[in-house]
């Protein structure tokens, strides 16, 4: 799997809205390889989509399409200053992977000098967890270079919120405490309302 990340401050959701609801209409069923994204507006007005490919090549096709170049030009002008883009060729699910059916998204970036020990650390945490934490549906992490992209789904928001406030177990907290380590410095991005597109027909 291949993720590319889209983020900027957005200016004019609407418009935003309707250029997302455009691309699903018009542009989605030539995009070949394209699986789905995970997209929102944060607190902050940051804009977030990622971007789901079979592969780097299938997002380079998507790119290079002629409708897709007209179709970001005119969407770029809902931004307000530069948009981001980080290409994640380095992709990994724990649990159920992402999921259409969350209704609360939680996405953390970073910089860590081990992301692999940190998917380790989820993976052999994955069972313990999905007890401790029903709500968890699932997520990925996504790498580029040092740089991590980690999302995880929930069922809700409230739900979320309420089990973080639970006791964890000794055993899982070493884990955690050790992925917190390597995690570093973590930016929090909110979508209490995210947008979920379905891969193309």
């Amino acid at each position: 799997m291949f993720i590319q990340v889209i983020e900027g401050q957005c200016s004019d959701p609407e418009e935003l809205r309707r250029c997302m609801d455009r691309w699903d209409r018009d542009l989605k069923p030539g995009a070949t390889g394209y699986l789905g994204s995970t997209m929102g507006f944060c607190d902050d007005g940051t804009f977030v989509c990622l971007a789901r490919f079979e592969s780097d090549e299938a997002a380079r096709r998507n790119s290079d399409r002629p409708e897709q170049g007209a179709w970001w030009a005119e969407t770029e002008k809902c931004f307000q200053g530069p948009v981001r883009f980080l290409d994640c060729e380095d992709v990994s699910e724990f649990l159920a992977g992402g999921s259409d059916e969350a209704r609360f998204v939680q996405i953390m970036e970073g910089h860590s000098s081990d992301v692999n020990r940190m998917r380790e650390l989820m993976a052999q945490a994955g069972p313990q967890l999905h007890e401790l934490r029903p709500e968890i549906i699932g997520g990925l992490m996504a790498r580029h270079g040092d740089e991590y992209v980690e999302v995880v789904y929930f069922t809700s928001e409230e739900q979320a919120r309420e089990h973080e406030k639970l006791e964890i177990p000794d055993d899982l907290r070493s884990l955690f405490e050790e992925e917190t380590r390597l995690a570093g410095e973590v930016t929090y991005r909110d979508l209490h309302e995210p947008m979920l597109m379905s891969g193309a027909r």
